[in-house]
């Protein structure tokens, strides 16, 4: 379901584009286009709408920073993370890039099962965050890949239910990995809401079939910016929800030694920064990378594989 969204998001920009592109045919023709013959006039045009639309794409980016800045004013940030104009620069750029490749590329190909011959350690189940698809692990896939581990995406549906209606599909993806692979276990990376997901399914099936959990950018204990999403999952994921309250009473500190939390604390989504540091977990704190660009930045991606072959004993 989410593919057909993306898609239909991308023809809307698309038809924005050329929208723009005739209306400033018709409205706007400044002397340096004079020259140019009509296909190139026509390209300049489209370059211009093309421009257009990236900029408030741009603005939607600049604005998460500004609600999320706003709502995590009384997270602290370490001093080893603060921001200087070129890192607060790298940090916007970073994460604008990898919201385009996501919603642009990434995920109009979900992952699905990649079996590697000759595979080596424990396989891994990735679970996607809220309003995206598999596709979102491309970047983690090749690493994976090149490391002959294999791996499962799965696609959690429907986009809007509640997060523990998703641990019987993360049940079922748990038992097909092993089926698959011939291991008792498997090691499970969650972005954001996949994070939390995770969590529900450790609630409900128990830690048996899991050697290790790496969350990256959870919300463990919410964020304000889910105020502004719809469905059942984002309600859950208000800060300091009822939901997340439950679900952390209802966790044995066993479970949460599973638990490797990575996060941001320049996190442009989940706000405050700091509800990605859950107790009793290990908790791995990283600066100037935004939510999206944690499923693709090297820093994000090596310490992942690093939990990864820790929990696997490569």
């Amino acid at each position: 379901m989410i593919k057909r969204w993306i898609i239909l998001l991308l023809l809307v920009q698309a038809g924005a584009v050329l929208a723009l592109a005739a209306g400033l045919h018709h409205a706007w023709r400044p002397d340096w286009v004079a020259p140019l013959n009509p296909p190139l006039t026509a390209l300049a045009y489209v370059a211009a709408g093309l421009a257009a639309v990236l900029l408030l794409r741009a603005a939607i980016s600049a604005n998460n920073f500004l609600l999320s800045s706003r709502a995590g004013k009384g997270a602290a940030t370490p001093a080893a993370h603060a921001l200087n104009p070129a890192r607060a620069a790298s940090l916007f750029l970073h994460e604008f890039r990898a919201s385009l490749l996501a919603s642009s590329y990434d995920m109009l190909k979900p992952l699905g099962l990649q079996l590697q011959p000759q595979a080596r350690g424990l396989p891994v189940l990735l679970i996607h965050g809220y309003a995206c698809n598999s596709g979102y692990w491309r970047p983690l896939s090749a690493r994976l890949a090149r490391a002959g581990i294999s791996h499962y995406g799965i696609d959690l549906e429907p986009p809007g239910a509640s997060i523990d209606a998703y641990a019987p599909q993360v049940q079922a993806a748990v038992e097909r990995l092993c089926a698959a692979t011939g291991s008792a276990q498997v090691i499970i990376v969650g972005h954001s809401m996949g994070g939390l997901v995770a969590r529900a399914w450790l609630r409900r099936y128990g830690a048996a079939a899991v050697a290790r959990i790496v969350t990256l950018g959870t919300p463990h204990h919410g964020t304000a910016l889910a105020l502004f999403g719809p469905g059942g999952n984002a309600a859950q994921m208000r800060h300091n929800s009822a939901w997340l309250a439950e679900l952390a009473a209802s966790e044995a500190n066993l479970q949460r030694g599973l638990i490797s939390s990575i996060y941001s604390v320049h996190d442009n989504i989940v706000a405050p920064q700091d509800s990605g540091a859950l107790p009793g977990a290990r908790n791995l704190v990283f600066g100037a990378i935004g939510h999206v660009a944690l499923g693709r930045h090297p820093d994000i991606l090596g310490c992942t594989m690093n939990e990864i072959a820790a929990a696997a004993g490569l």
